[in-house]
């Protein structure tokens, strides 16, 4: 027994030597000391020895099963350890290669220009306000000065909502103009910027949706030559020194004088193309200093305050800072153009 149980011990030992996986240990351990293992199997024949032996092959017994728990654990820990190098080894950075290049969006060119406008007019002491889209026919018309039969009031020219002409979509953001003053305590500064509706058929610079920038002032002694300066240093911040401006005289119904501004071409300068319809200019804004009777009906003395507004086309204005032939570019979401940008 003595014999038998030494080959155990060597047996175990050299098998448990060349174990390479968790799996061909557990099936070692089972092999010599599970219940029907190869040690098991000697203590067995225990009973049929003397009572002088079982103490001696008992004890020789106990050191050869300490003898594999020992080797056993000793292979289990060396396993771990080769488990977790092969596995840092496998996950390791190879800082050399060339790193997945993400793609990271970018804010669409109408909006970089409409933030390059709030803050030009932020840093002039503005306020910006957003507001609603569907608006009553009271406040995008009548408060305004746009009497009823007015052609910007026609069903052909608007997108109403209702048969008796009350609910539309704003035609623009003039408004916001009724709005501020009726809520705002003077003096009032505000840019509305927003999108607008209109049945205009799509071209190279128009759409049926677009997007305006109202603006407005009321103070006392306000005069048409702080409307002129102020889009004057607004045109010059967005396209640079030396931007050539025009004031052309207009009529709109809530603002009196009137005025449109055009800027000069940024793809012809001026000598006529297909994007200025051949004019060499293109109108960007229309403006003037704020009718009496619209100020009156927010309850604002005349006598006292004056103001004045604008609207501007913002795709226009983008159309002119990215130097954009159509308008219809901006809406078709191309990303082979928009990535420009």
């Amino acid at each position: 027994m003595k014999e038998q149980l030494e080959k155990i011990r060597l047996d175990a030992m050299e098998a448990l030597d060349a174990v390479k996986t968790s799996d061909e240990l557990e099936a070692l351990r089972v092999r010599f000391l599970g219940k029907k293992g190869e040690l098991t199997a000697v203590l067995k024949m225990m009973g049929k020895l003397s009572a002088e032996e079982r103490p001696i092959m008992g004890q020789a017994a106990n050191n050869v099963r300490a003898a594999i728990e020992e080797k056993l654990e000793q292979t289990k820990t060396a396993l771990k350890e080769k488990m977790l190098e092969a596995k840092l080894a496998s996950e390791s950075v190879d800082v050399t290669i060339p790193g997945t290049q993400l793609k990271i969006g970018k804010k669409h060119p109408m909006y970089q220009v409409l933030d390059q406008i709030k803050d030009i007019f932020i840093g002039m002491g503005f306020e910006i306000l957003e507001d609603r889209e569907v608006e009553l026919a009271e406040y995008n018309f009548t408060k305004l000065n746009v009497e009823e039969g007015h052609p910007a009031r026609e069903w052909s020219d608007t997108f109403y909502f209702t048969e008796d002409s009350s609910i539309l979509l704003r035609t623009q953001t003039s408004p916001m103009q009724i709005h501020a003053m009726e809520t705002k305590q003077l003096p009032i500064r505000i840019l509305a910027p927003g999108r607008v509706y209109r049945k205009d058929e799509v071209d190279a610079t128009h759409s049926p949706m677009f997007h305006q920038i109202e603006g407005m002032a009321i103070d006392k002694n306000i005069t048409m030559a702080d409307l002129k300066g102020t889009l004057n240093e607004v045109v010059q911040q967005l396209y640079g020194e030396g931007t050539v401006t025009r004031f052309r005289p207009h009529h709109f119904p809530f603002t009196e004088p009137s005025c449109e501004m055009d800027i000069q071409c940024h793809k012809c300068h001026g000598k006529g193309c297909p994007t200025c319809k051949g004019e060499g200019w293109i109108e960007v804004l229309g403006a003037g200093m704020i009718h009496p009777k619209v100020l009156e009906g927010c309850g604002i003395d005349s006598t006292v305050y004056s103001g004045w507004a604008f609207g501007m086309g913002l795709e226009r204005l983008a159309l002119g800072h990215f130097k954009i032939s159509d308008l219809r570019l901006i809406f078709e979401n191309d990303v082979r153009f928009l990535e420009q940008f």
